[in-house]
């Protein structure tokens, strides 16, 4: 699982970091770069097809495996190609194809990695398991991102892609020689199975609405500080050599080490120990941030604040990484994996406007106190289904009591009912930072929502899309709450 994971991490620095840095260094319009950014979308939505992967298998290997397997040489031919554009090429276009057919296939080979983490690891082994893979995602995210920059500069980019390229096969035979899961989960039967059941198992689970409120509450806090950090030391005086070595050196070795011990502590103060003393760390370490705020100029307490922010957010990141292994069903391991996953990437999302106009209202030092109260909804949360004091939390089916099943128009009412209810709160959220990205300095509603019913360039789009999809979803966890409070999918976990 950790050599594998240094195959997951490639893709999305190369398609995040170095392919935009890139184009503007042969002098792409800065315009055309920014959409390049677009090309991350496939990770945002891998929920769609997981499905997909858990219904069918390929004729070779197992259910997991198969599937690892051709995404990592569809990778490696995607990279080839991206060398075969030349160092310059004539029509950045191609690029952008190629870099958007690396992130599908690299958010397609992370779903079906996660997957068979949760099918293979034993729960002695996770802990581990999860700090190493983390830990190792993000050294591959910085050889693709950071050292391919560096070695472009001084090589070329075709030879620098080439060897991308050519990781990816001995990581396909790491994949070939990988054990396969000791319990093997029945498959779906049908792909309506692989779509609805993961659905019906998770929220047949004790408390799951408050868990899945708590996969995106418990990194708000962290979120929300770590958004803005590189405006934020500029603001308070600290040249780029500061900055850099605070975020990409120190703050990068404690992030990895953060997360390394993160989850294998989980295993060793146990799992509900873990998640209340890390979550308490990774709030209060925003105090450090406050201090900054307050003082002049003084680099042993900025790097010292940097380096500890960092270390308890990986901790924290470790032992949730951990918790969502513990909470997934085998059988529907690549869709449920894949929705936490998205859940837990909303606070990303939404951190970074949410930060800048606060800060602008308000400024550095009332922004990270909010950002420390705004950890408590996640800590209350935990509470509800791991009490403090709780070792190993466990998280049962509950086996409802068998009623009257709704019939498919009622369930049909019922979903649509949550799409209209979850399409008019992600307009009003997407409208309502539409409106301040217009307006140029204020806040024009009007426009924002303007370009959300007419959306003329691909990231007005992107962002409508964004909105459908999540009013689907809203409709289909509607029907399915419903559902599984009725009994159905006990019998699916």
């Amino acid at each position: 699982m950790v050599l594998l994971s240094f195959s997951s991490g490639l893709p999305l620095g190369l398609v995040w970091i170095a392919i935009p840095d890139w184009m503007r260094d042969i002098g792409v319009d800065l315009r055309l770069v920014g959409l390049f950014t677009l090309a991350q979308a496939p990770w945002t939505f891998k929920m769609l097809w997981s499905p997909f992967m858990d219904r069918y298998r390929l004729p070779w290997l197992d259910r997991r495996r198969g599937w690892i397997a051709l995404t990592q040489l569809c990778l490696c031919l995607c990279v080839l190609l991206l060398a075969g554009a030349g160092d310059e090429p004539d029509t950045p276009w191609v690029v952008f194809a190629l870099a958007l057919a690396i992130a599908f296939a690299g958010a397609s080979q992370d779903i079906v990695l996660d997957a068979y983490a949760v099918d293979v690891l034993r729960p002695e082994e996770q802990g581990v398991a999860v700090g190493a893979r983390i830990a190792v995602y993000r050294a591959a995210m910085y050889v693709a991102g950071g050292l391919s920059i560096t070695f472009a500069a001084s090589w070329s980019w075709p030879l620098v892609n080439a060897m991308l390229a050519a990781s990816f096969l001995p990581l396909a035979i790491v994949t070939v020689l990988a054990p396969e899961p000791e319990e093997k989960a029945p498959e779906p039967r049908t792909l309506r199975d692989a779509v609805w059941l993961p659905f019906l198992g998770l929220l047949a689970r004790h408390r799951a609405l408050e868990i899945l409120a708590f996969v995106v509450c418990y990194k708000l806090a962290d979120n929300l500080a770590g958004a803005l950090v590189r405006p934020f030391l500029h603001d308070m005086g600290y040249d780029a050599v500061d900055r850099g070595a605070a975020i990409a050196t120190v703050g990068l070795a404690a992030t990895l080490s953060g997360t390394f011990l993160g989850g294998a502590l989980s295993t060793f103060l146990g799992l509900g120990h873990a998640l209340w003393i890390f979550g308490f760390l990774q709030i209060f370490s925003n105090l450090g941030y406050v201090w900054v705020s307050l003082s002049p100029v003084d680099r042993v307490l900025m790097y010292s604040a940097v380096a500890f922010e960092s270390l308890t957010s990986g901790m924290g990141t470790g032992a949730f990484s951990v918790l969502l292994l513990r909470i997934t069903q085998r059988r529907f391991s690549a869709t449920q994996y894949a929705l936490f996953s998205s859940l837990f990437a909303l606070p990303r999302l939404a951190a970074g406007p949410l930060a800048g106009y606060i800060v602008h209202a308000l400024g550095w030092t009332v922004f990270f106190w909010i950002s420390i109260v705004a950890g408590v909804p996640g800590m209350l949360l935990l509470g509800r289904f791991v009490p403090l004091g709780t070792r190993e939390p466990s998280f049962p089916v509950e086996l409802p009591r068998r009623r009257q099943p709704l019939r498919a128009f009622d369930l049909a009412a019922l979903a649509a009912v949550g799409a209209l209810a979850g399409g008019a709160l992600g307009a009003a959220v997407a409208a309502t930072l539409a409106g301040f990205e217009a307006s140029g300095g204020g806040f024009d509603l009007w426009a924002g929502w303007q370009a959300l019913v007419e959306p003329r360039g691909v990231e007005e789009w992107i962002r409508t899309f964004g909105v459908v999809v999540f009013a689907l979803f809203s409709g289909l966890f509607t029907a399915a709450a419903v559902a599984a409070k009725r009994g159905a999918g006990a019998e699916g976990a």
